[in-house]
């Protein structure tokens, strides 16, 4: 195939810009602001990830190299304009088993497609000002004359954008997303099953409520991320494309085929998609909020835990403590600190990202058939996502290091064990029979407290106050005597948790 000056162009100035500093002077001479700009964003000039904008690009880019690099693959520009080609290669051959064009027409499309790049893309849409012709101008310059017609024929923009979005979408959740956060929950998991019999502190609006195990409450955690996994996935394989074009009711492919429909529906399965129920111009919104909403809601999961996590570290409490590197600093003025920075990064990350959520709410109003004031925010969406995994990958790091003080756990638990026992007894003092129960309880806490002694004492020192004691069996003597003992089912239900969602994640496939 002849090239082009166009692309000569592009590789001139590239090796102009990346050779000799005398050469890249030169070469960004030549392509003016505008197209140096656009040739940046594509990738072809490097650039100083410190010289980026926004602190996904340089500081947790430069925190975790690898993980941006593997979501870049799907959520970057780059990315989806190589989604976009993927959808134009599908209508291609779909267009050629109609018989509308030539199986080699559909293929030099195809091979076309497999090689246009996303910086030619922004320079060419420099001239257009608009993405999606500069993408088909870009196929059409690397094809004959007889395949052009066939680029991008019975589509409209958002027949490709929207399916590509989709694509990447579920694709990047297949195979990063939801494999890095079961991951997690296998931690989770790990975690739980190993801390079912700790004895730990129950609380509410933070204050000393009845035993529980450490266990049980990451269990809560294991079940309720898990729970967002399935959603995750779910939404993600709900995720819809279409092939309708401008309106969305088959006008331009009912020129050709008596059943457009079907057509659409043989393109999208090429991709491995279905087709919305019916689309305007765009596709549905719903399917992408119900898809952002799932990844938005196992960020809050992740929050509330790191929350939790971040609580139990406090000076007077110290049950749990993250791991500290050696050379690690926790204040720039006081060197004895050691904050619980991971867990307080990971809710403020959920911060930044669950607010979003309210602009995908919004991007559902699209005026008719379509408007145009969901472009700019549209683009930001998948970022929701980038910030999602990067909490996951931090909260995956942080817990396979967590230190856990079950000395620290027991002496808590210590400081109110005499009072724990006024729940049970007062359950017990219902059930034979007193009717003011919780208030005869109630008093007892209070003459206890004024005495000085403790509920248990008062209770041994007098006996003949206490008929009802005689009627209890041994074992529940027994918890009023070792409040420790007063955990319910939360080892048990903590075994079952975990098992359940072992099962649940090998169904899952992971």
């Amino acid at each position: 195939m002849v090239e082009t000056f166009f692309r000569r162009e592009i590789r001139v100035i590239a090796l102009m810009a990346r050779g000799s500093p005398r050469g890249r002077e030169s070469g960004l001479r030549i392509l003016g602001t505008a197209r140096r700009a656009r040739l940046v964003r594509g990738g072809l000039l490097e650039r100083d990830i410190f010289a980026n904008l926004s602190p996904l690009d340089h500081r947790y880019y430069a925190g975790n190299p690898e993980l941006f690099e593997e979501l870049a693959e799907y959520l970057s520009e780059n990315a989806y304009i190589r989604y976009q080609l993927k959808v134009e290669a599908a209508l291609a051959r779909a267009l050629a088993r109609r018989g509308l064009c030539a199986p080699a027409i559909a293929e030099e499309i195809v091979a076309a497609c497999a090689v246009v790049t996303p910086e030619e893309v922004y320079v060419e849409e420099a001239v257009t000002h608009h993405n999606v012709r500069a993408l088909v101008n870009c196929i059409q310059r690397r094809v004959g004359p007889g395949a052009r017609p066939f680029v991008h024929l019975t589509a409209t923009s958002v027949d490709i954008l929207d399916t590509a979005n989709a694509l990447r979408l579920r694709a990047v959740t297949e195979e990063v997303v939801l494999p890095r956060a079961a991951a997690l929950l296998r931690l989770l998991i790990e975690l739980a099953r190993r801390e079912k019999e700790t004895l730990q502190m129950g609380r509410t609006h933070g204050q000393h409520a009845v035993p529980i195990t450490f266990g049980f409450a990451l269990a809560q955690y294991v079940a309720r991320f898990g729970n967002r996994l399935e959603a995750i996935a779910a939404a993600a394989r709900g995720l819809r494309g279409k092939m309708s074009g401008a309106v969305g009711a088959y006008n331009a492919s009912s020129l050709f085929f008596p059943d457009p429909e079907a057509f659409e529906a043989e393109v999208l399965s090429e991709l491995g998609l279905a087709p919305a129920e019916i689309s305007t111009q765009i596709v549905p919104p719903e399917y992408l909020v119900d898809y952002l909403h799932a990844v938005v809601s196992a960020f809050g999961v992740l929050a509330n835990l790191a929350d939790d996590l971040r609580h139990l570290q406090r000076t007077e409490i110290g049950e749990v403590a993250e791991a500290f590197a050696p050379t690690q600093v926790g204040s720039s003025t006081m060197p004895h600190k050691r904050n619980p920075w991971n867990f307080e990064h990971i809710k403020s990350l959920w911060k930044e990202f669950v607010p979003r959520m309210l602009t995908r709410y919004l991007d559902q109003i699209s005026e008719h058939q379509r408007d145009l004031t969901n472009s700019a925010s549209g683009r930001f969406a998948p970022e929701i996502v980038v910030g999602f995994v990067a909490a996951v990958e931090r909260m995956k790091s942080v817990l396979a290091r967590l230190y856990v003080d079950r000395e620290q756990m027991r002496t808590n638990f210590a400081a109110s064990a005499e009072t724990v026992i006024a729940e049970p007894l007062y359950i017990l003092l219902a059930y034979h029979g007193e009717p003011k129960a919780h208030e005869t309880v109630r008093l007892l806490t209070l003459e206890a407290e004024e005495k000085g002694v403790t509920l248990r004492r008062l209770l041994t020192e007098h006996p003949e106050r206490f008929g009802f004691l005689a009627k209890m069996s041994e074992e529940q003597r027994r918890i009023l005597a070792e409040p420790e003992r007063y955990t319910g089912r939360a080892a048990a239900k903590t075994e079952e948790v975990c098992a359940r969602w072992e099962r649940r994640l090998a169904e899952m496939g992971f």
